[in-house]
């Protein structure tokens, strides 16, 4: 059956459900590259693909791209970012990095080391912790990736990172782009920052409004959804990782940060065997696609003047990361390229 019933694995998804149908694989691939990841939770090692030696200083290179997987995706952007490396400029002046969220079965089918992080599928997109060596956030790689990009002696000439992600990488790429840590680091090195956003099953909102049939925005029902509005759908029930500001605070700067909603026409299956259908994903719309055009509509409802949000349409690509991002509008959010006409 492609649809099987929700079941609840809260602790894996937090306030979300995944799908029974959904089994974990191993990856054919481990990525070759490590990061050493340090938090006062503990110590690991991350799997990734960088498409330079970050480990000596990179003159000339004057932006990074950050790729996030999904749920199923972890061979799949390892390979994806190193064509976009030479689609890019053959990485002349761009460095590509995909961190490869292993999951549990990733270690102990391939027998790595101890040392490397492992995750369980889901938790990453919603800043979940590493399930060994130690309890790391995946919001924690992050920011330690992005403390290095800012590293002036290793990056001299960075002027853009640009952090983007499908699917549940899209997930944990729009909640960083609310509550991440890292981004100050290289704002505070005069390097600008952009987000992309690609196809996620559901979105961090700020109130208890969600999108109606009418296109209005209206109150959900807390009898009949407990869990519409707790983390990841909403702000409660946060994870320590998320610093005491107010939920105003964090939408206001939110709101200013640069963040593309890059979305597949065709994702608009509500029967996808990887949609969230519990009443949290639900409450947001039928499929991927509704759900981003209606959440750009809630931003720009809440935020009149002053978002710096857009939405961009890649006609005819359904849930398909690398469709999706070697699209012409998929290369003009990640490099700026010409060719993507407007939504």
């Amino acid at each position: 059956m492609r649809r099987l019933a929700c079941v609840a694995l809260v602790a894996i998804l937090g306030a979300g459900c995944a799908k029974a149908s959904i089994p974990d694989r191993a990856v054919a691939t481990v990525a070759a590259q490590r990061l050493g990841i340090t938090t006062a939770a503990g110590s690991g090692d991350l799997a990734l693909y960088v498409s330079r030696d970050w480990q000596t200083p990179q003159p000339g290179v004057t932006q990074a791209v950050i790729l996030a997987h999904g749920l199923l995706g972890r061979d799949v952007f390892v390979r994806t970012a190193d064509e976009l490396a030479m689609a890019a400029d053959a990485g002349r002046t761009t460095v590509l990095i995909a961190p490869q969220f292993l999951s549990d079965l990733d270690v102990t089918s391939h027998r790595l080391p101890a040392t490397l992080l492992h995750w369980r599928p889901s938790a990453p997109g919603g800043g979940g912790k590493a399930t060994g060596p130690a309890p790391i956030s995946s919001f924690e790689v992050m920011d330690v990736i992005l403390a290095r990009l800012a590293d002036r002696a290793r990056f001299p000439d960075l002027r853009r990172v640009v952090v983007a992600g499908h699917s549940g990488g899209g997930q944990m790429v729009q909640r960083y782009a609310v509550v991440g840590h890292g981004e100050a680091a290289l704002t505070g090195a005069g390097i600008a920052v952009r987000y992309v956003v690609a196809n996620p099953g559901s979105y961090l909102y700020f109130s208890a409004e969600r999108p109606q049939p009418n296109g209005s925005f209206a109150p959900v029902d807390e009898r009949r959804c407990p869990a519409f509005n707790r983390w990841r759908y909403g702000l409660i029930d946060a994870p320590a990782y998320v610093v005491e500001k107010s939920p105003g605070d964090l939408e206001r700067a939110y709101a200013a940060r640069e963040v593309i909603y890059l979305l597949g026409t065709a994702d608009n299956d509500p029967t996808h065997y990887e949609l969230d259908t519990s009443c949290g994903g639900e409450a947001q719309g039928p499929h991927r696609y509704a759900r981003g055009v209606a959440y750009m509509r809630y931003m720009q409802m809440r935020h009149p003047n002053g978002l710096h949000h857009r939405l961009q349409d890649v006609t005819g690509v359904g849930h398909q990361g690398k469709a999706m991002f070697v699209s012409a509008c998929g290369l003009a959010a990640l490099f700026d390229r010409g060719g993507c006409g407007p939504s």
